[in-house]
């Protein structure tokens, strides 16, 4: 097969961008996924993501073992499916903050640089939509339909603490409190398989290949030319894209020969191009949970009810409409910082090592998120079989800063809980916390229970520096024909969550491309 574009995910950003370039009817397009169709009911309902987890909807990585958490493996699920992890994500569209564009300081990609692309990819409904986000888009984001009553509580709480209420969340600055907005249409989740690829399915230019799974980029006298999967050949006339997210994208460029040389023939892997960042800047976001016993039945436990699930399935409302994580904060340890460096997110229910195991009792949920980690990590080539999965190295909690913040945190959801009116529903501790103030304790439950919030970025560097892996307009550097277009390129993480902006990392790669 030859084609014009050849892309690989067709998760947030590869959904996108092969959507835009199939637009053009000359150019051929084929777009590679090795996961399967998006099938499955529980996708669309949006409280049953954590059924999704550990499925063959996942890729279920696991990290190398962390020194500073205990010696723990953690659990990373990231989407395996047509949509990718906006199809098993919680739905929250947090773009980010001003900061954080401006912050990167690579030519064209600006706050004012990107908002226009959010605000093309955006379809929002409700709310202040035209002020501050696209209302014509694809990509549909919508108020919650009937957020619980403890987060009402909770936005209460901050409001008596003085936290500003932000009339829209994703303006230029998101400090201060708000429920989040969602990617669902009318009670049900809104991935980027629903907002592009259904619609440009339609196309004959367009193709789309499930059970893909692509095993290298074939590189010819320093250009790409295609990509192999299964012993098949897919050629490119013009360019190969790749879009298979944070972990998958450098592991191809490294099972392609793209990578730091002396890492590669360690691997038994020959170098085609010298890269030595390929796979290095990996920055996560580390969350840890506050819990409590909720003191009244009015959670999200048990909420697979018969009448709640026929209340979802009529009428796309009831508890079943809710992404588990309602409300967040978004505050500053420092009061000198430029922008937030923690969130806090609410959740009406007992949120533990990632809602694997269902609750059975009624509890509250805050989770601690560090925004700015100063820590950061590797994805590399296992060495006795480099074509499974990469060794994950996030290299949690070891800069010395990150703990203490994760502390300041936890002290500020303590705050919150102890404030009215959601202390009326905010019980004794919950395991496995224990609600010590005990500063070593404390840290001893972060590095024992501290989870991934599943928002990897960083590893295809965009930059100018010679660190970086890509360039401004996403080429691989040092070789022709190849780009990286997904929250890899990322060369900063940012005050949000990572939806939204892989996303616009797709829709910019397609006028990129186009030229």
């Amino acid at each position: 097969m030859e084609v014009d574009y050849v892309v690989v995910g067709a998760g947030s950003a590869g959904a996108a961008l092969a959507a835009r370039l199939s637009e053009d009817t000359a150019a051929q397009v084929v777009l590679l996924e090795a996961g399967g169709p998006d099938a499955r009911q529980e996708i669309r309902v949006p409280a049953a993501f954590p059924k999704l987890f550990k499925t063959p909807y996942d890729w279920d990585f696991t990290t190398a073992p962390q020194a500073a958490l205990d010696g723990r493996e953690l659990y990373w699920p990231r989407g395996r499916i047509l949509g990718g992890s906006s199809s098993m994500n919680a739905m929250m569209w947090v773009r980010g903050h001003r900061e954080d564009y401006d912050g990167w300081g690579v030519p064209g990609w600006s706050y004012d640089d990107v908002l226009p692309y959010f605000r093309r990819l955006e379809g929002r409904v409700g709310g202040n939509a035209g002020a501050v986000y696209g209302t014509g888009g694809p990509q549909t984001v919508s108020e919650q339909r009937d957020p619980n009553e403890t987060t009402r509580a909770f936005l209460a709480a901050c409001a008596a603490r003085g936290i500003r209420r932000l009339p829209e969340l994703n303006g230029p600055s998101n400090e201060g409190c708000a429920l989040t907005p969602v990617t669902q249409r009318r009670g049900r989740r809104w991935s980027t398989a629903d907002a592009y690829l259904r619609p440009a399915r339609r196309r004959p230019n367009l193709r789309v290949v499930t059970g893909a799974h692509v095993s290298r980029v074939v590189i010819e006298d320093g250009r790409a030319t295609g990509v192999e999967y299964g012993g098949r050949i897919v050629r490119a006339r013009r360019e190969v894209v790749l879009a298979a997210g944070a972990v998958g994208s450098p592991h191809l460029l490294m099972l392609s020969g793209v990578g730091d040389p002396d890492g590669l023939r360690a691997a038994g892997v020959e170098p085609v191009a010298a890269l030595p960042g390929v796979g290095r800047n990996l920055r996560d976001h580390l969350a840890i949970m506050v819990l409590r016993h909720a003191t009244r039945p009015v959670t999200l436990t048990g909420a697979d009810t018969l009448p709640n699930i026929a209340r979802y399935l009529l009428a796309r409302r009831g508890p079943l409409t809710s992404n588990v994580g309602e409300a967040v904060v978004f505050a500053k340890s420092d009061p000198a910082l430029p922008a937030p460096d923690l969130e806090l997110i609410f959740a009406p229910v007992p949120f533990v090592a990632h809602g694997l195991t269902p609750p059975t009792e009624h509890g509250l949920t805050v989770g601690v998120v560090l925004l700015r980690p100063e820590s950061a990590g590797t994805i590399a080539l296992a060495p006795a079989d480099p074509a499974g999965a990469p060794v994950i190295d996030p290299g949690y909690l070891t800069a010395g800063a990150d703990l203490p913040r994760l502390l300041h945190g936890i002290a500020l959801a303590e705050e919150l809980l102890a404030t009215e009116p959601l202390a009326r529903h905010a019980g004794a501790p919950l395991a496995p916390y224990d609600g010590t103030a005990d500063p070593d304790r404390l840290a001893a439950y972060v590095r024992a229970n501290c989870e991934t919030l599943y928002h990897p970025v960083g590893t295809c560097r965009m930059g100018t520096g010679d660190d970086a892996v890509v360039d401004p307009e996403l080429r691989v550097r040092g070789v022709a024909g190849l780009r990286v277009a997904d929250a890899s390129v990322l060369p900063e993480i940012i005050r949000g969550h990572t939806n939204a902006p892989a996303i616009m990392v797709g829709e910019r790669a397609a006028d990129l491309i186009r030229g």
